[in-house]
């Protein structure tokens, strides 16, 4: 299978980000891992772009807001978080050290690769703040109650995922979570995705990375709306 083609089958099963402007950057995905510091942590995330592609590298997008995260965007302290699509399980790892109780979610091809480094990272005497679970949008969500935060990074791409990810995120939101999106906005499908949400949710733009184009969006359930 050519690289182009394992971009394509990829993407479509990690439902992160892709464009033409990527390939310039793909040599540092190949790297077998990348090193971060946050929260006084070394967190080193194993990467695995030949077996599992866009899936198992980590994204600016994710990037931007462990960032907003630490500097206070939201505060995780005894919080009930959940990550939607985590990928390398970077985002999820940053929660935890910050005090969340954290569930991290991917599709079921990714769960080894996100346990492995989730708890590679994980200080011992955190590891009860963390669990890793399987979640495919839009199925089996009745296994899943609210969350006080929800996160997602590169997760708002691929638009036949819209109307899965949209009830995913009404189920797993009660009138008190917090929603933060962080993405690139690419193409109007990008734009139409945030319109699908505002049906439902209030959305704020809280945060603009201009050096790695990326936005963070915070969003809430309308009041006295029915679902």
């Amino acid at each position: 299978m050519t690289s182009m083609s394992l971009l394509y089958e990829f993407t479509k099963m990690a439902l992160v980000p892709y464009d033409g402007q990527v390939l310039s950057g793909l040599k540092r995905f190949h790297n077998s891992s990348t090193t971060y510091t946050f929260s006084n942590h070394t967190i080193r995330i194993k990467q695995d772009w030949k077996e599992l592609g866009v899936a198992a590298v980590v994204w600016d997008a994710a990037v931007v807001l462990c960032m907003y995260l630490e500097a206070g965007g939201v505060n995780l302290q005894g919080r009930s978080v959940i990550e939607l699509g985590a990928g390398t399980g970077l985002v999820g790892i940053v929660a935890a050290l910050l005090g969340g109780d954290v569930t991290v979610t991917d599709r079921d091809m990714a769960m080894e690769f996100l346990k492995s480094n989730v708890y590679d990272n994980l200080p011992k005497e955190l590891e009860h703040r963390m669990s890793v679970k399987p979640l495919n949008w839009g199925v089996g969500l009745e296994n899943y109650s609210p969350f006080d935060v929800i996160l997602g990074a590169d997760i708002i791409y691929l638009e036949e995922t819209f109307q899965d990810l949209l009830k995913t995120l009404i189920h797993l939101s009660s009138e008190h979570t917090v929603i933060l999106l962080s993405c690139r906005l690419r193409y109007q499908r990008d734009h139409n995705f945030l319109d699908m949400m505002r049906k439902h949710f209030t959305v704020d733009q809280v945060h603009y990375d201009k050096n790695l184009d990326v936005y963070i969006f915070k969003a809430w359930k309308r009041l006295r709306e029915e679902f």
